[in-house]
């Protein structure tokens, strides 16, 4: 195993004090928010004085029914031999459906079903194959649990590890999270899978409202997650921990401290005994270029990966996590984005504008019911398991973005408060990637309360970039704002990114009526 040490998550934001902190042995970055042909200023010194870089993925969805897209790994991929990476991460999670088209947006759990880990396992095995370094899974926060689950966190990873041979990211604020929301027990977790996996720790901060764990990188790491990296650390020595924080951040020498708090928890779990197993080692930096390597026969054992494009679906998602495109990183408008980035919001990203008064796309008539669940069941394989899964990530996804019927069996309450944090956060990010927006509504608090009533009814569908172009859009065709010269800068602002020019007052009058009637 390659050793990391201590290290934080790189953020356009805190990349001044990144440089400056001391003894920092590494970082991690968001792997969709560089272009590899333009590292941000802050990244390249970095790499040029040695420091190691992980990319991390947060828009695969490999824990999702369709197969993983083929242009996000390969752009993933082609991120890792840019920063001569070790290894990438992932994690276990679906962030959209294709039937209906759905983006959440944000990490959600998959069911622990034996027909969910053998889809997950052939998408592991999938991505494996196409990318040029070893593949690391994150356990995610969760803020409910799925109805009739068969296995405990720790059998599902153990099995997926067995069967896969892939690394372990072991996020230690999420078991946190998950003893809150889920009341799983985290050290059952860490005793059952299978240490020698691991590539690497998080350890990040949140906050308790109404009996909820938030999973926020947005406050201090708490010392409850430091007992846990602690306990951790007392089964087996990481060969990296690190700090992720994504927002609300504090001086540099707040940063400083907690890195070093990181360090006295590492410094006092005691040594843990050699396990018997062990995995072949992760290699150093790669070499560039790196050559995709051949599959191999350790994964012999269940389903056989599909590979080719030809066989590989899936539907566009912009960064699930904090996608602001880092200072250096190619301009959005006029530029032609890396394979697999989110399109930005030049002309060639937006081929003309799209209709506000469509059907909406996730309405009660999209979500399955229990004839098509039936029909699911009759089909075997992972292709029939693809199809369950994806009928039951279907029906609840619609229900947290698209205002359908809650499906029988998850808990009302918790499902309303993930409703309502897809929301807030959606409002959040777009605002990042289009900062022009709240400025031209009159500030954050008009801003958002447009934004929501917007999102009400327009699920997200192909990403934060695109959503923000939509909802200007949908401004516009009611004649929002109500301040003329406010109405001109969203038209003036529209009009540079999509390309076009905003439907005609007769049209805009013609579509409004179309989707009050519908």
């Amino acid at each position: 195993m390659a050793h990391l040490g201590v290290g934080i998550g790189w953020r356009p934001e805190i990349a001044d004090a990144v440089e400056r902190l001391d003894g920092l042995d590494w970082v991690e970055v968001v792997a969709e928010n560089i272009c590899p042909g333009h590292l941000p200023d802050g990244l390249r010194r970095l790499r040029e004085r040695g420091t190691r870089i992980v990319p991390h993925g947060v828009s695969l969805g490999l824990g999702g029914a369709d197969r993983p897209d083929a242009e996000k790994l390969a752009a993933l991929g082609e991120r890792a031999v840019a920063l001569g990476a070790p290894l990438v991460t992932e994690h276990i999670a679906f962030v959209r459906t294709s039937s209906p088209l759905l983006e959440a947006g944000h990490l959600l759990p998959v069911p622990r079903t034996r027909d969910a880990l053998d889809v997950l396992c052939e998408n592991v095995r999938i991505a494996q194959d196409a990318l040029p370094v070893p593949l690391a899974l994150e356990n995610i926060a969760a803020l409910f649990s799925w109805p009739g689950e068969e296995m405990t966190e720790g059998q599902f990873l153990t099995e997926l590890v067995e069967r896969t041979g892939v690394r372990l990211l072991v996020d230690v604020a999420n078991l946190h999270t998950n003893r809150v929301n889920r009341g799983e027990d985290p050290a059952a977790v860490l005793d059952a899978i299978p240490l020698e996996a691991l590539a690497y720790v998080h350890v990040a901060g949140g906050v308790e409202r109404a009996g909820v764990w938030h999973d926020t990188h947005a406050h201090p790491v708490p010392p409850v997650v430091l007992d846990l990296l602690a306990e951790l650390r007392s089964r087996v020595e990481p060969a990296g921990v690190l700090l992720e924080r994504d927002d609300d951040f504090p001086p540099e020498a707040e940063l400083a401290g907690e890195l070093a708090a990181i360090r006295a928890a590492v410094a006092a779990g005691r040594p843990a005994p050699v396990r018997a197993r062990a995995l072949r080692p992760l290699p150093g930096p790669a070499p560039l270029p790196v050559p995709l390597p051949a599959p191999r026969a350790a994964r012999a054992a269940g389903p056989q990966p599909v590979p080719g494009p030809e066989a590989v679906a899936g539907a566009g998602l912009g960064p699930v996590a904090e996608p602001v495109p880092a200072p250096g990183a190619a301009p959005v408008s006029g530029a032609t984005p890396a394979a697999g980035a989110e399109p930005g919001f030049g002309p060639q990203a937006v081929a003309g504008p799209q209709a506000v008064a469509r059907a909406n796309p996730a309405g009660p008539e999209a979500v399955p019911g229990p004839e098509a669940v039936a029909a699911a069941r009759a089909f075997g394989g992972v292709e029939g398991a693809r199809t369950r899964v994806g009928l039951g990530q279907a029906a609840l996804l619609s229900a947290l973005v698209a205002g359908t019927p809650v499906p029988e069996g998850f808990d009302r309450a918790r499902i309303r408060v993930q409703a309502r944090a897809l929301a807030a956060k959606r409002a959040d990010v777009v605002a990042k990637v289009a900062p022009e927006l709240p400025g031209i509504l009159g500030g954050r608090d008009p801003y958002r309360e447009a934004f929501l009533a917007y999102a009400k009814h327009r699920p997200m569908t192909a990403g934060y970039r695109r959503d923000a172009l939509d909802f200007a859009e949908h401004l516009l065709i009611r004649d929002l704002p109500a301040d003329p010269a406010a109405r001109r800068r969203l038209t003036a602002w529209w009009r540079e990114r999509a390309g076009a020019r905003p439907p005609r007052r007769i049209v805009r009058w013609a579509r409004a009526l179309a989707g009050r009637a519908a």
